[in-house]
């Protein structure tokens, strides 16, 4: 099996996130980091090129097994990428679905949401996403 690429690391977060672009953009970053930390309860952590907070081991029927974080983002050049994997169940899709009509201005992949702005968006309906985000991932992945 091949090695995960992409691992938690002890970069420094802050100074990642003071290497952001533009005040509102670095702003942003900053808001993003205090929600998540209140969702999971987790401290923010460099994945990568993404801020992570909390952490979950997988396995998959497959046989496929590796490790992420609970909920997260990346400031990409033009947008954010907010990484909620708990919200692509098919357990929580009703009220994703519900959410995201209620978000603002937007896309969506599967489990990533995108946004340029945090100011086109409602915060609350955000936070909602990432706590259905958190619980779902640790329901579904409890720590052993």
């Amino acid at each position: 099996m091949a090695e995960q690429k992409t691992k938690p690391h002890t970069g420094d977060v802050t100074e990642f996130l003071l290497a952001i672009e533009g005040d509102e953009r670095r702003a942003d970053a900053q808001q993003l980091v205090t929600l998540m930390e209140e969702v999971s309860g987790e401290p923010a952590v460099l994945w990568g090129t993404m801020v992570g907070f909390g952490h979950y081991h997988y396995k998959y029927p497959t046989g496929h097994e590796g490790d992420s974080f609970l909920v997260g983002f990346s400031p990409r050049k033009n947008e954010f990428s907010i990484y909620l994997m708990g919200t692509y169940f098919p357990s929580v899709e009703a009220e994703r679905t519900a959410l995201l009509a209620r978000l603002g201005k937007h896309r969506m992949g599967k489990a990533c949401l995108y946004v340029k702005r945090l100011s086109a968006i409602d915060m609350d309906v955000l936070r909602e996403l990432a706590e259905i985000s958190v619980r779902t991932l640790r329901n579904a992945y409890p720590a052993t």
